[in-house]
Order: structure tokens, then C-alpha cells, then sequence
């Protein structure tokens, strides 16, 4: 490797491998119980538990290590019903024909229309937002690298630690989700990436049948 400044790797723990089958085990069911719900309850969220989240995310891995991205944690009852206005809009249009009819078919054992009122009633929405470039610290234009693949990898965390924290979610991808960008008063910079929806689910909350066919070990992976 080329010369670096470099610290030593204190914090790793090394577990026997009993204890990594069992850890793993365990954590395979507890992400089994992670699902994507429509229903959510109005029960408010400390913003201590979503900024822990936050700063998980903020730990994934980057390219360069430029950690492309900016989460937006929206609590604010007005900017969540101008999110909705927006988004609502744009799914019309969607649901009315601009999708498709095969996307559409696809969409039919989801359930899903263009009606998204959990985006108001969810205490927290997060949108997130990738950065195309950056700046050094002083203030010089600085390019990003796999900037879709770092944010994805970020995302991904960010769901893992809300449901691990004790709170359900949805990720939400309105097309277009410039308005995301104007509403939520980020840079040129910046692209919108997803919009997830973070709460508790509502006493009536159900998951899609169809969202619970996962495909199996064999369809999903090879061992060479």
C-alpha cells in the first residue's frame, strides 16, 4: 500500500464461531421481522432515536471515503403536507398512465395507489439526498465517486438501524423527486435519492401477503 497515515484496528471484536452462528442466526430473524408497512401511527419519535440512526448511516463506506450524502429528518407538520401535496400529484399521474400497464400489473398485489397519507402522519420523514460533488475544507470544489452505490450502501444502514432502534418504515421514490430538493432548501449539488417514512405502525397496520415471498438462499446466491 502507498504511504498513509494509519491507527491501529483497537475495536474489532472477534467472536468463537458458535457465537458468530448463533449472532447471525439471530439477526437473520430479527430483519425477518423488518417490513415495509402503509399504516403508520401518529405517536411521536424522541429525535435523539432518529439522530443515532442518522450517525449509523453515517458510518458506511464511501468512495474515497467523500460520504456523499445529506439526510433531511423532517418533523415539521407544513413541510410534511407540502411533501404530500408533491408526491401525490406526481403518483397520479403515475397510477393514471404514465407507468405503464405491465409496471402497474406488477404493482396490484402491493395494493398501492396514489393516495400517501402516512406522509403526514408518520412522525418523521427522511429524505435523502446524494451529492454529486463536494467541498474541501476550504471551500474548493470536490468531486465524489460512486456516489449511487455509496448512498445505497448508506440507505440500506439507515433502514437496518430504524428497525432495529424499534421503529417501522417505507421507502418512498416519487418521480419525479426534485420537488424534495426545493421543499427541503438543498444546493444544486444535491439530487434527491428517497424519501423514508420512520414511525410506529398503526394498531390496524398490515403488510402486503405477496411482500413476504422472499426468494430462497439458492435463487439469491452462488458459492464458487
Amino acid at each position: 500500500m502507498q504511504p498513509h497515515d494509519q491507527l491501529p484496528l483497537h475495536d474489532f471484536i472477534e467472536y468463537s464461531e458458535p457465537t458468530m452462528k448463533s449472532r447471525s442466526a439471530d439477526f437473520l430473524k430479527a430483519m425477518q421481522r423488518r417490513h415495509s408497512i402503509r399504516h403508520f401511527s401518529d405517536r411521536s419519535v424522541d429525535k435523539h432515536i432518529i439522530e443515532n440512526c442518522l450517525l449509523t448511516a453515517g458510518t458506511a463506506p464511501s468512495g474515497a471515503n467523500h460520504q456523499p450524502w445529506h439526510f433531511a429528518a423532517i418533523n415539521s407538520p407544513s413541510m410534511k403536507q407540502k411533501i404530500r401535496e408533491h408526491a401525490e400529484a406526481h403518483e397520479r399521474g403515475f397510477y393514471e398512465g404514465r407507468a405503464g400497464q405491465q409496471w402497474l400489473n406488477d404493482l396490484k398485489p402491493l395494493g398501492t395507489d396514489a393516495a400517501k397519507p402516512y406522509l403526514e402522519i408518520a412522525p418523521w420523514l427522511i429524505a435523502v439526498f446524494s451529492q454529486k460533488f463536494g467541498e474541501t475544507e476550504g471551500g474548493e470544489k470536490q468531486q465524489n465517486y460512486y456516489v449511487h452505490e455509496s448512498v445505497g450502501i448508506a440507505v440500506g444502514m439507515l433502514i437496518t438501524a430504524l428497525h432495529n432502534a424499534g421503529l417501522a418504515t417505507l421507502t418512498h421514490t416519487p418521480k419525479p423527486m426534485n420537488f424534495l430538493t426545493d421543499v427541503c432548501g438543498r444546493p444544486d449539488n444535491e439530487r434527491a435519492y428517497m424519501l423514508i417514512i420512520a414511525g410506529y405502525p398503526a394498531d390496524n397496520a398490515t403488510i402486503p401477503a405477496h411482500a413476504t415471498q422472499k426468494k430462497s438462499l439458492s435463487d439469491i446466491a452462488s458459492f464458487l
